[in-house]
């Protein structure tokens, strides 16, 4: 996929998340989680080559003191990943988030371990981590789990649950919850307000 393709996507996905999206410009301007999301891409290539590590470490620090969310240059990110408003994410060095990911202010996806292993979350496609929760070690969040807001996450989590609580337990969402609470064609607006 070319770059101009891949940030079209972005901005796209930031629509489709943040429904006070008003127009592409304002999503360009003015959405620090796109600004850290861009950033980290630039940083994770240099990250890849040993001798720019350390210049993609400083790169992820400058970002962070612009827009408040800190992502190591070594997290793996797949596509359409939203941070809605972002102040005070961190994302650390051995996460890895799968396509479709969202993201509120507040989130830690942090270790505990010191040891040089696989110590950061692992979220399957279409995860949701609500405001302020914590994800914490080396655990798998399966594919649509949500995290609700303040939760702390130390356990795995099968696909399509809902974690709650400190530490959070997981369960499986009923037959309403796993449909949409609102139709998302009843706000389908003409496109041509977007440009």
């Amino acid at each position: 996929m070319g770059i101009l393709k891949r940030l079209r996507e972005d901005i796209d996905s930031a629509r489709e998340h943040d429904p006070a999206a008003r127009s592409s410009t304002e999503i360009v301007l003015v959405y620090s989680g796109l600004h850290a999301i861009w950033a980290h891409r630039l940083a994770h290539r240099m990250w890849r080559r040993r001798p720019l590590q350390t210049p993609a470490r400083a790169l992820s620090q400058a970002v962070r003191t612009l827009t408040g969310i800190e992502i190591h240059p070594g997290a793996q990110i797949g596509r359409r990943f939203f941070i809605d408003h972002g102040m005070g994410v961190v994302i650390g060095e051995t996460t890895e988030i799968g396509d479709d990911c969202m993201l509120y202010q507040g989130v830690t996806l942090g270790g505990r371990s010191l040891e040089q292993v696989k110590r950061h979350p692992t979220l399957g496609d279409g995860v949701v981590v609500g405001a302020g929760a914590k994800v914490l070690g080396p655990v798998e969040l399966g594919e649509g789990a949500t995290v609700g807001a303040n939760a702390v996450v130390v356990k795995s989590a099968p696909e399509h649950s809902i974690l709650t609580g400190i530490p959070a337990h997981a369960r499986s969402r009923t037959e309403t919850e796993r449909k949409p609470a609102v139709d998302p064609a009843e706000y389908a607006l003409d496109p041509a307000l977007f440009i």
